[in-house]
């Protein structure tokens, strides 16, 4: 085959043209680096060499582009690379990250859990928004609990931000069920609410 025509098309690609009509299109990059010119003749191992060259080169981006706006699992940053380039280099690529040392499921783990229960979750909610993410289930336990909050205080903090008037039953079933979402056991929610009215009551006295 022969290398018709180089042409420059958006996002950092070039469309190249085999025999005088389009085949595929590459990172620019890559194309530079290859240093292939109109007139090239190209075999089937070369442009699938070439193919497998931009994949691995845009993965590398994308991650890179990624990990500067915040932390990322392991799992997590292979997935949102795969939207854009085959499955194989994006995987490729979020173990290069680990490698370098640019992610660390332990460390994130760590930072996640954290959040998650300044946003007013459960451990049991803590362990399951982790393991979405790809975190092994040992070091997902060892986050949550590391970081744990006490259930009642975690259960006060949600109602004293989002509810007040427990004594308005569709309030309180409305409170009880949010709470649930949030990973709470019923017997901490009830324990809780019930103390949480009494101290409302309290104050409107």
């Amino acid at each position: 085959m022969e290398l018709s025509a180089i042409e420059p098309r958006r996002h950092h690609m070039t469309a190249l043209f085999l025999d005088g009509e389009y085949a595929v299109s590459v990172d620019t990059e890559t194309v530079l680096q290859a240093g292939w010119k109109p007139g090239r003749e190209v075999s089937d191992e070369e442009l699938h060499e070439l193919l497998r060259q931009s994949d691995a080169h845009r993965a590398k981006e994308k991650a890179l582009y990624l990990l500067e706006r915040r932390s990322h699992s392991k799992k997590e940053l292979a997935e949102k690379i795969a939207r854009t380039v085959p499955r194989a280099a994006a995987e490729e690529a979020a173990q290069k990250m680990e490698d370098l040392g640019l992610v660390n499921d332990a460390d994130f783990a760590q930072r996640f859990a954290r959040e998650l229960y300044r946003k007013g979750y459960a451990k049991r909610r803590v362990c399951w928004e982790l393991s979405r993410k790809g975190i092994a289930p040992q070091t997902a336990q060892q986050a949550a609990e590391q970081n744990e909050r006490d259930a009642q205080e975690g259960i006060r903090s949600v109602l004293q931000k989002r509810y007040r008037n427990l004594s308005d039953e569709k309030i309180r079933r409305r409170a009880a069920a949010a709470l649930q979402r949030l990973g709470y056991e019923y017997d901490d929610i009830r324990a809780a609410m019930r103390l949480y009215s009494i101290n409302e009551d309290e104050q409107d006295d």
